[in-house]
């Protein structure tokens, strides 16, 4: 995490242990740690956002296999009844949330250690699958710092636009799309960051200026509804965000917003930056078209945090996220380097060919 922030995801102890993470829906006004026990705390948590980002889902997920196996030992179950379990678990978890393909990425990765492993004893079976739920998290931290690095190479100084949180809150550690502004203050340059509050759920406002500030990034809030005036008086030189899905093509879903600032960074001649890890490109998927999204309930805008702000009864549509088409987006930013002009061709030769979720 940068900063003082605190883990948004961790293991904490042996097999028998217990996944924590961060409450992200208490933030930014108290910090409390959920230690997660059984499966269904952590369905929970990622149902209810109280882990979000894809990176992050998908590190919770891959230690949500864990969690469900975690007293097979003092319970003495069998090797089948071991493997059984875990195997609900990952069918179990991948009904949790629809669009960030990072969930399905890690449980696909816990399903082949699963499937390798599973002739072997309880013991070894749940050590393998542990070892590999820390291989994903660690995986991504350094992804994160390489994402980082790459983005901060396109910046310069003065103005940058974000939307939603792309931070260490997020991921593992530092993040994506903020990994990129943190690495460039970092190296001295001068940037401020504009940051969108994010409807409905405000993460921008709750959890994306908490951790700028964390990090001494000088960070200005506005509305979603601002972005197109800030951009008109030149007060932005890039955006920048991060994605839940990318396609083979290099359509981009991400949170609720994002599509209307690629089109006003368009008009406005600003370039349009995406920043992801290589598990968040699906080559099964050839057109965002085909991306599943995400539909919330009605409450996160009609009660928001618990306050009525709409008549009862008014129909609702809150899809949590939209779809960017390649066209828009001036340069992808991965671990692996940086893909541009976005196309099929440039991603594969970049990500590889073979490359699968």
């Amino acid at each position: 995490m940068s900063g003082n922030a605190p883990r948004s995801v961790f293991w904490e102890g042996d097999h028998s242990g217990c996944l924590v993470l961060l409450d992200q829906t208490k933030l930014p006004g108290e910090i409390l740690n959920i230690q997660c026990r059984d499966v269904q705390t952590v369905w929970e948590a990622i149902k209810q956002l109280r882990v979000r980002g894809a990176p992050a889902i998908g590190i919770a997920a891959a230690y949500g296999v864990s969690v469900a196996i975690r007293n097979y030992q003092s319970e003495n179950w069998t090797a089948a009844k071991l493997y059984q379990t875990a195997q609900e678990a990952i069918d179990y978890l991948a009904t949790s949330r629809p669009t960030a393909v990072n969930l399905f990425w890690a449980l696909n990765r816990m399903q082949r250690k699963l499937d390798a492993v599973k002739e072997g004893r309880s013991a070894e079976v749940a050590q393998h699958l542990l070892q590999e739920a820390i291989a994903i998290h660690e995986e991504d931290a350094q992804m994160c710092h390489a994402i980082g690095r790459y983005g901060a190479s396109l910046l310069t100084d003065g103005g940058v636009l974000t939307h939603c949180n792309t931070g260490g809150l997020a991921t593992s550690e530092y993040g994506t799309a903020l990994s990129a502004l943190f690495t460039a203050h970092d190296q001295g340059k001068k940037i401020k960051v504009f940051v969108d509050e994010t409807r409905p759920l405000l993460q921008g406002a709750r959890l994306t200026a908490w951790e700028l500030m964390q990090h001494g990034v000088p960070a200005t809030l506005i509305t979603d509804s601002m972005a197109a005036q800030v951009m008109r008086e030149g007060r932005v030189q890039a955006v920048i965000i991060g994605a839940d899905r990318i396609t083979a093509r290099g359509d981009v879903a991400n949170k609720i917003g994002s599509y209307g600032l690629a089109v006003l960074a368009k008009h406005h001649g600003i370039p349009f930056y995406v920043a992801a890890p290589s598990s968040t490109f699906d080559f099964a998927m050839h057109s965002g078209a085909d991306i599943p999204i995400e539909q919330r309930s009605a409450e996160e805008i009609t009660e928001p945090f618990g306050k009525r702000i709409a008549p009862q009864g008014v129909a609702v549509y809150n899809p949590a996220f939209d779809v960017t088409d390649a066209e828009l987006v001036t340069a992808l930013i991965t671990e692996k380097g940086i893909i541009q002009p976005v196309d099929e061709q440039n991603i594969r030769a970049t990500l590889g060919s073979t490359h699968t979720t």
